[in-house]
């Protein structure tokens, strides 16, 4: 994959390097393509913690012979055809083409290019290549709103790692985390109303759904359900609304193990059982649409809320590369590159 580079490419070093990182991708929806994903990901003690024995006899034995081909068959159900590729690759490969637009405009001298954490392209194979492409100073952009130790700090994992490999090291700064920034929240606001608008119902009540995290990991110091817990207060002032009327929960738990509460699966199944009819879910943790949020969502919750007596369920699409969206990640790069340009 080409570097996204700045026209005048004749000169060399001095330039700045700017890498939009998201979680990652299969390459295909085979099982085999889905395996090695699986494992990646489920191989970084980041993600399980407990990396010891009984861990990699379930991933190795049980996890790894049986997910792939479920998880597949789920990733079809989302798969950009046209392009042979998730959507989420589809998406930050945009965010990154329309920020270079916004970098030409900045400094001529910035390089901006993308990559995922897990799967292709590998954050490690892009920081080499701005590297030899002459970036003396590296903006590592974790597109993750809120910090956890299993999205941003394994991002810095695995860039200083990446450095590690460098003779030549370049400077190298990360976004912090920007769940309670007001551009994000305005963009998030502003993403909303617009989408609102257009449903043909009215729902009764907005679910702000989270990717969960072990409660474990919590009690041990992560301040992730603080950040999301911030995002959603700072929401609620914003569009003037109460705690029944955007309420928090946590999507995606694995395991057998008590994940952040309330799950957002047993609440949608709950309110339809207690009347509520009309349902939307907005997904502020998530800066491009995903597997979790197209399929386990929009495709599986909407089942959950309509087999349960509700009606109408709407799935709100995350920022994406909308202008909303891009003006964030803008704003984020502008601020951190100060000093650098």
């Amino acid at each position: 994959m080409d570097v996204l580079a700045p026209r005048d490419s004749a000169a060399r070093g001095g330039r700045i390097g700017v890498l939009l990182v998201n979680l990652g991708t299969p390459d295909a929806t085979d099982a085999a393509s889905v395996r090695r994903y699986l494992k990646e990901f489920l191989s970084d003690a980041r993600v399980i913690e407990n990396q010891g024995p009984i861990w990699k006899f379930v991933l190795n034995v049980i996890i790894l012979n049986k997910r792939p081909k479920a998880k597949g068959l789920d990733y079809e159900k989302i798969w950009n055809r046209e392009r042979n590729e998730s959507p989420l690759k589809t998406i930050t490969r945009s965010q990154a083409a329309k920020l270079r637009a916004t970098a030409d405009a900045i400094d001529p001298a910035i390089m901006v290019d993308w990559g995922m954490r897990y799967g292709n392209p590998s954050l490690d194979s892009r920081i080499e290549a701005l590297a030899k492409a002459g970036c003396e100073r590296i903006l590592v952009v974790p597109l993750y709103p809120q910090y956890a130790a299993a999205t941003s700090a394994t991002v810095c994992d695995a860039a200083f790692a990446a450095l590690q490999r460098l003779r030549d090291q370049p400077a190298l700064r990360v976004v912090p985390p920007y769940y309670d920034d007001a551009v994000y929240i305005d963009a998030l606001a502003t993403s909303i109303d617009a989408e609102l608008k257009r449903l043909p119902f009215k729902p009764d009540l907005i679910l702000a759904s989270f990717h969960g995290i072990p409660k474990s990991y919590v009690d041990d110091g992560d301040p992730y359900p603080t950040h999301c817990y911030e995002t959603v207060r700072l929401l609620r002032a914003r569009l003037g609304l109460d705690e029944t009327k955007l309420m928090l929960t946590f999507q995606s738990r694995f395991g057998r193990a008590e994940w952040l509460q309330p799950y957002t699966d047993m609440t949608v199944q709950s309110l339809a059982q207690r009347g509520v009819k009309n349902l939307a879910a907005v997904m502020p943790g998530f800066s491009a649409d995903c597997l979790e949020t197209l399929e386990e969502i929009a495709v599986e919750n909407a089942h959950i809320f309509k087999a349960n007596g509700g009606e109408n369920f709407a799935a709100i699409p995350c920022l994406n590369d909308s202008e909303a969206g891009m003006a964030v990640i803008a704003h984020l790069v502008r601020r951190e590159l100060q000093g650098w340009i």
